[in-house]
This record gives C-alpha cells, structure tokens and sequence, in this order.
C-alpha cells in the first residue's frame, strides 16, 4: 500500500484537510476527526492526515477525563489483540480503533507500526514509533525501533539523531552503535545517488518541485486569517473560561503575528487553571516563549546600541538583558537536568551556563558527570580545567588539562586551547619553564595563535 502526499488527494478531499486544519486551530476537535477517519479509510497510507488526526486525538484527551478514557481504552482494546500478522490491514483498523478510545496507548501503536509494516508503509512506521518515543523519551527499544524505522523510510539523518539519544542514556551501546554506522552509511549512498542520478538542473526542478507539493500540503494564512481565529478563539474561551484549547489557539495566533508578549499572557493564563498547572507542554511553551522575548529584546537593544555607541542607559539596559537570557537558558537546563540526571550531554551544556555565570563549584561538579558521555568528555575535561583555574586551583588543573591534551591527537585549535590553558596555569604557579616548554610546543605548530609569539619573543629577549 503506497504513501502518498495531501497533493495526490481529490482536490475536494484537500479542501477538506485544509478546513480541517483551520478546525483544529478552533478548537473543533470533532470535525478534525471526523475528516481524518473518513480520509485515512479511503487513503491510509497519507501520512500528513495521520499526523493531523494525532494532533486532534491528543488535544481531545487533553480536556477530558484522562483516567476515565484510559480506562475505556483498555476495555475496548480487548477484542483488538489478536489482529495478528496474517493480516495487516484488519490490524490498521483495529490499531485506529484504540487510538482513537486512548491516543497514549503504547501497544495500540505498536500495532500500528506492525500493521504499516505489513502494509509496506514505512514513514507510518517511523511515525507509531515517534509517537511511542514521545511518551516514553527514555525507552531505549522505542528509540531504536524508531531509528531502524527511518533507515528504512530513507530518513538516515533522524536515524543518526535516534542513534546519538541512545548514546547519551547507555554510552557504548551495541544496537544504537551499529544503528549509527548503518545510517552513516545510507547517508553516503543517498547523497551519492543525488549527485549521480540525472543532470544538475534536473536535480533542482526535482528539488523545487519536492518542496513545491510539500507546501501545496500546509495552510499558509493571512494575517488577517490569524486575527479572526484569534478574535473567535477569545469569543469560545469567553463561553469556555476552563478549555486549554482556546487558550493554545489565542497564543498560537499570537505568536504567529509575532506578538509575543500577548502569547506568553495566555499561556500564563492557561498554567494559571488547575488542569494547566501540571501540562508540560504548556511549561515549555511558557519557557520559549519567555526565551524568544528576550532574544529579541537583545537584539533590539543591540541595534539601537549600535546606532548611540555613548548611550550608558542603553548599554545598562543591554547588559541586564543578556543577564536575564543567561538566568532562564541556566533555569531551563537546571530543570531538564532534574528530570533527565543521566543526559550526561545536558550536564555538559549545563556545567557551561554555570560557568558563564560564574558558579565555578557548580560547573566543576557538572563538568565531572559530563565526561561519562564519550562525545563531549575531552570538552568536558577542558572546562573542569578552566573552572579550576578561574579558582586558582592551578595544581588541580593542571591534572585535567594535562589529561585533555593526552585524549586529542590532533593538532587543532581545541589542541592548542588545552595547552594554551595548561602554560597559562604553570605560568600562575609560578613555573615558568613548564609554561614556556608548552608555549613552544604551540608556537611551532602555529606562531599567530592568540599571543603565543609575544610569550617566546619575551622569552628569548631577556
């Protein structure tokens, strides 16, 4: 069975999803799915409608009672569990079936990607096991089997992702290694295929045209579309003060018309609901939301910097800013780092945030778990030396930039970094033929690295 593109559909079959996506931003979560099941009977294999319908069942389960729908899921999926291999197509049916009582059932979708299997619908095996990945972000079968998914949906580079967020829960690990290589691999040969396969302006006609129907699949709406979906969505929330979803469909809308401090208001509004208090997504909308602001509140305040270089007040103004950005990036990794200890790659980018900030204890101490994952162990090493240092602990870091420079075989800039720091820290013992020994070392290899030239011509002249 073929997987096809909203393109390929009945124009009026089209104009239906595009209604239906104008619905979901409404809040009409019924005729989302009413249109979704009627197309997905007719073309199962049209991936952009399955995606639309999950979107729908999730938003639907979101405001209603969710102990209540787990439980009918679970009667309702009785007769479901023997759809078998033998015949694939009854098992879609049945798989819909449950999602439908229960989205965040994981065997309904497990029974979903063995159905599409069977059916020879990749990208809708990849998607069942995404959706399981997504309410499971540690389980470790459910990433591989979503990897192994996208080799075979021709996606090598979000098999490569799956293979690296496996990595950073169980380093070393057999499947997810040989799971990497295999992706390294398709990468190389899709890329070759490209550069053989017809002639240069063939391959952009075919590029263009790609992106062209990928397009023809979205709703691209006017800002004065977005103002009367905002305009309604306020008049539903009126009547329905306690719906999550109206308050989604207000933010949405302002954020598309870059209003983001009124987006972030309603989101604040809807964490303020007792239903809203303890929804994830919601936390994490507010959080980029609040990012996004002072982003461009720097930004802002840059340009106008630029143009009055003698402005103090805006200079104070710039500084308070970049501190303010500094403080929620620190919060928001703090937080992932609670939730998720063993993200040894999410220590290391906090340990930094803390060393920006000057809490040199905490970044040694995040430093020190980031070297258990073998990507960013060197890195890691280097920084526990810098953060020594900026408490001149000089011995204690020379021990770790003397390690980090045994780890890097190559001559590079990050090389020369590494020893660059373990001079600077003899030279702040006192040694100064240890540091100059280390500086020569540079020098050779490259004599304009920072101020390394001046260093030796001071050296030899006294």
């Amino acid at each position: 069975m073929p997987e096809i593109p909203v393109s390929s559909l009945d124009p009026r079959v089209q104009k239906q999803i595009e209604n239906s996506q104008i619905a979901l931003q409404r809040g009409n979560l019924d005729y989302v799915l009413d249109v979704t099941a009627q197309v997905l009977k007719a073309a199962p294999g049209c991936l952009p409608v399955r995606r639309l319908q999950r979107v729908a069942q999730l938003r639907q389960l979101g405001g209603k009672n969710k102990l209540f729908a787990k439980a009918f899921g679970s009667v309702t999926q009785a007769g479901f569990l023997f759809g078998g291999k033998k015949d694939p197509a009854k098992s879609l049916e049945n798989a819909e079936k449950m999602l439908a009582s229960d989205p965040t059932s994981v065997h309904a979708l497990k029974l979903l990607a063995e159905a599409a299997q069977g059916l020879d619908m990749p990208e809708t095996v990849a998607f069942a096991w995404e959706a399981i990945h997504e309410l499971n972000p540690t389980d470790r079968e459910a990433l591989l089997n979503y990897g192994e998914a996208c080799l075979l949906a021709k996606r090598p580079k979000d098999a490569l992702r799956a293979a690296d967020e496996i990595l950073k829960l169980k380093p070393q690990d057999g499947d997810a290694l040989s799971l990497m290589r295999k992706a390294a691999i398709a990468q190389t040969t899709d890329k070759g295929n490209w550069e053989e396969k017809g002639s240069f302006r063939d391959k952009l006609k075919d590029e263009a045209q790609s992106i062209m129907l990928e397009q023809a699949s979205k709703i691209v709406t006017s800002e004065e579309m977005t103002r009367k979906l905002i305009d309604e969505a306020l008049v539903r929330l009126q009547a329905q003060p306690d719906n999550l979803n109206h308050y989604r469909s207000v933010a949405d809308g302002y954020k598309k018309l870059n209003k983001l401090e009124d987006a972030l208001a309603y989101v604040a509004k809807a964490r303020a609901l007792p239903s809203g208090a303890g929804d994830t997504s919601l936390a994490q909308q507010e959080r980029d939301l609040k990012t996004a602001i002072l982003d461009k509140r720097i930004k802002d305040l840059e340009s106008q910097a630029a143009l009055s270089p003698g402005n103090a007040e805006l200079a104070a103004a710039l500084t308070k800013a970049k501190q303010d950005f500094a403080s929620v990036q620190l919060a928001d990794a703090k937080d992932y780092v609670e939730r998720y200890p063993n993200d040894y790659a999410a220590r290391y980018t906090l340990a930094n945030l803390y060393f920006e900030a000057g809490d040199y204890q905490n970044a040694i101490a995040n430093y020190q778990q980031a070297q258990k994952n073998p990507k960013v162990r060197v890195a890691a090493i280097t920084g526990m030396g810098k953060a020594l240092k900026a408490r001149k602990m000089f011995d204690l870091a020379v021990a770790q930039f003397q390690t980090a420079k045994g780890e890097l075989q190559v001559m590079d800039d990050l090389k020369k970094d590494v020893i660059y720091e373990l001079a600077s820290c003899y030279e702040g013992m006192g040694k100064k033929t240890e540091a100059i020994t280390e500086y020569k070392i540079i020098y050779s290899e490259d004599i304009g690295f920072r101020d390394v030239a001046d260093k030796i011509n001071a050296f030899y002249s006294n």
